[in-house]
């Protein structure tokens, strides 16, 4: 009822709890999705609001970067409509006696929106900055952050790439959308990869990645973080496509 939400490569869509939405990819188009599903609402994290709920001038992406539906979307149709509602207990069909399409206009405060990962600004330092400076959003539970094309650490004696380091209270999941992965060449990971680094297993750069980000200026990856606060369970698909060497791939040189 709100509308139709146009989204495309590299965009985050929020749909919030309980909203009947209808978001569609360019005519012709295809994208390979990560999907994160929350038991409650994913929001900008506090920390980039106001006391009234405006971004602030540090955070990392405002106002102007957010993408509503363009609306209404009305749907002149008779007869009985099935609406699949998703919720913490799974799905439920309703049926109702017409669509719920049939519009002039809507009013609220909730709507599905987008967001480009292209337009989060990164922070950079002289020397690594910590992963919650990539946080884009917070939800019930979890974070999601996002990695994008940023400058290096420009201080002469700085360790560019990412140190090896083991999560205390947090899986790691992290989504390789695009670019070059300079850090973990050589690990089989690329574009449309999945990583899953538990809580207390020590990873970071390949063998030689260090050496190999001496001269480097700037990275150029596009990958999404998502950290847990609570241990991951993995079902059979993820066994059926894992891959069996790869915790490996740190004792070796690409």
């Amino acid at each position: 009822m709100f509308g139709t939400l146009p989204v495309g490569p590299g965009d985050y869509v929020v749909v919030p709890t309980g909203t009947t939405h209808r978001w569609v990819v360019p005519d012709g188009g295809r994208l390979d999705l990560l999907v994160v599903e929350a038991s409650g609402h994913v929001r900008p994290p506090q920390r980039y609001l106001s006391q009234t709920g405006q971004f602030l001038e540090t955070a990392p992406y405002c106002e102007r970067d957010l993408r509503g539906p363009d609306g209404p979307f009305v749907v002149d149709a008779s007869g009985e409509v099935d609406v699949l509602v998703r919720h913490r207990g799974g799905m439920t069909r309703y049926t109702l006696p017409a669509s719920p399409f049939d519009v002039v206009a809507w009013d609220g405060h909730l709507w599905p929106w987008a967001l480009s990962i292209h337009d989060f600004e990164p922070l950079v330092g002289r020397i690594h900055q910590p992963p919650h400076v990539h946080q884009t959003f917070e939800g019930p539970g979890f974070v999601v952050c996002s990695f994008v094309p940023r400058p290096y650490d420009f201080h002469p004696d700085a360790v560019k790439v990412p140190y090896h380091h083991s999560n205390v209270d947090s899986d790691e999941v992290i989504f390789y959308s695009d670019g070059d992965f300079m850090s973990r060449a050589g690990a089989g990971i690329g574009v449309g990869s999945l990583s899953l680094h538990p809580g207390g297993f020590v990873h970071g750069p390949q063998p030689g990645s260090v050496e190999r980000a001496a001269d480097a200026t700037h990275t150029e990856e596009v990958a999404v973080m998502i950290d847990t606060f609570r241990p991951l369970l993995l079902g059979p698909a993820a066994g059926d496509v894992a891959d069996p060497d790869y915790p490996w791939t740190w004792s070796r040189q690409p």
